[in-house]
């Protein structure tokens, strides 16, 4: 037999006349002219020419991936795709087009080659539309059938595509091969990046036919148009409420499921949304934040270190406020806004505490509450070091420092280093009395002279401030600790 490879080959095909220097090798070319493929999957019954592709195709089911990249440890399940990935690292291209001279690092090169000669080889059954590639006819035929053949292995979820599925498996490896040239921010998809890039650029190819904004990616442009239709698709299965976005929902729902994904690696902790998960690292870490603000202002020229922070800064230059409350026509400039608002007509108090059962309709408010219980005071003053469990509780300390009195009334001018005590300022000047005495009507401006009026109805003295302090809760509705 191996004289043969120096001499005349010696078996013939009778269909192509193709040679061959081993029968075995024959019989297994005859087998794509006559179809038989005699080599059955077990798992999936797919069938095949070779004994060699049986065993390549079982490494899907087991995901098995025996193959291991040297430069960066990714493991394949084919010697053949580590080989092209391989080519990713040195930068080799073998495969060169003849008519534009463009190199391919694997065999793709067959498949650019059909874009000269329009050869589109692969036909639906269904249909009749022509491919040039095998993968667009794959893809195109679940149109038709609706088949989502690719699952993860990680957690199930199934997709329509090859792509979209080892896009999503790089999130559970957490693998963000694309990064931005501009700002270093690494991502996990092409298409992420190309529309990050866009934010650099300024480019906004997508405008709203109602307002004519712009937006640098179509789905964006989606979600803004539903804010001039009303439209909300998504809804809640646990309780109704709708949605304009399916994220939404679905951080929604974790309200009520009490499912809390993401973990803090220092202390255990539990989030429901990565963005408190990021918040809380840097109380272990210290870290204020990277610095680094890619995203600027035309107008006034500040910095933001996200594009959505930006977008809410440029509404106060334009004035724009999208977001309209159906219940009293109220306006705003961001949608978290308007969602707080709401609550004010409907009553909902969706975050509840854990440690003593009270209710808030914000869960920034419910997470201030919980420092109560924790006794954590994560704010520290720069100047004496003192801590405090809200941030907004620092800003006013450290102005003692400072001096700062950032709060002017309009009226006469007077500065005030608290917004809350500009606000009780300016009813002297608009008759505002907005806290009223349930047992007599009386009217004030201020909620501790409120608090004062009322001991004259109660009648009820102390001998002690902490009692009194005790007491009054009653009068406010608020539950004893025992």
């Amino acid at each position: 037999n191996h004289k043969r490879t120096h001499a005349e080959k010696s078996y013939n095909c009778s269909h192509c006349a193709k040679s061959f220097t081993h029968l075995c090798r024959l019989k297994s070319h005859e087998r794509r002219h006559t179809g038989d493929k005699p080599y059955q999957c077990s798992q999936c019954g797919k069938r095949f020419f070779e004994s060699t592709e049986l065993k390549v195709h079982k490494i899907i089911h087991t995901g098995e991936k025996p193959f291991q990249c040297s430069q960066c440890v990714k493991t394949f399940s084919r010697p053949g795709d580590l080989k092209s990935h391989e080519r990713i690292h040195t930068g080799e291209k073998p495969y060169h087009c003849s008519q534009c001279g463009k190199s391919f690092t694997s065999l793709k090169l067959k498949q650019h080659e059909r874009i000269h000669t329009g050869e589109k080889p692969y036909h639906c059954s269904q249909c009749g539309k022509s491919f040039n590639q095998k993968g667009n006819l794959k893809t195109h035929e679940r149109i038709h059938t609706r088949g989502k053949p690719y699952r993860c292995m990680q957690c199930g979820k199934i997709f329509n595509d090859l792509g979209k599925l080892e896009r999503h498996e790089r999130i559970h490896r957490g693998e963000k091969p694309y990064h931005c040239s501009q700002c270093g921010k690494r991502f996990n998809d092409l298409g992420k990046l190309e529309r990050h890039e866009r934010i650099h650029r300024g480019e906004k190819p997508y405008h709203c036919s109602q307002c004519g904004k712009g937006c640098n990616d179509l789905g964006t442009l989606k979600r803004h148009e539903r804010i001039h239709t009303g439209e909300k698709p998504y809804h809640c299965s646990h309780c109704g409420k709708r949605f304009n976005d399916l994220w939404k929902v679905k951080r929604h729902e974790r309200i009520h499921t009490g499912e809390k994904p993401y973990h803090c690696s220092h202390c255990g902790k539990c989030f429901n949304q990565s963005g408190e998960l990021k918040r809380h690292e840097r109380i272990h870490t210290g870290e204020k934040h990277t610095g680094e603000k890619p995203f600027y202002c035309s107008q006034c020229g500040k910095r933001f270190s996200q594009s959505g922070d930006l977008k809410n800064h440029e509404r106060r230059h334009t004035g724009e406020k999208p977001y309209h409350c159906s219940q009293c026509g109220k306006c705003f400039t961001q949608s978290g806004d308007l969602k707080k608002h709401e609550r004010i007509h409907t009553g909902d108090k969706p975050y509840h505490c854990s440690q003593c059962g009270k209710c808030f309709s914000q869960s920034g408010d419910l997470k201030k509450h919980d420092r109560i219980h924790t006794g954590e005071k994560p704010y520290h003053c720069s100047h004496c070091g003192k801590g405090f469990n809200r941030l907004g509780t620092l800003k006013q300390h450290e102005r003692r420092h400072t001096g700062e009195k950032p709060y002017h009334c309009s009226q006469c001018g007077k500065c005030f280093t608290q917004s809350g005590d500009l606000k009780r300022h300016e009813r002297i000047h608009t008759g505002e009395k907005p806290y009223h005495c349930s047992q007599c009507g009386k009217c004030f401006n201020r909620s501790g002279s409120l608090k004062e009026h009322e001991r004259i109805h109660c009648g009820r003295s102390f001998n002690q401030k902490n009692s009194l302090n005790q007491h009054e809760k009653i009068h406010r509705g608020e539950m004893l600790q025992t």
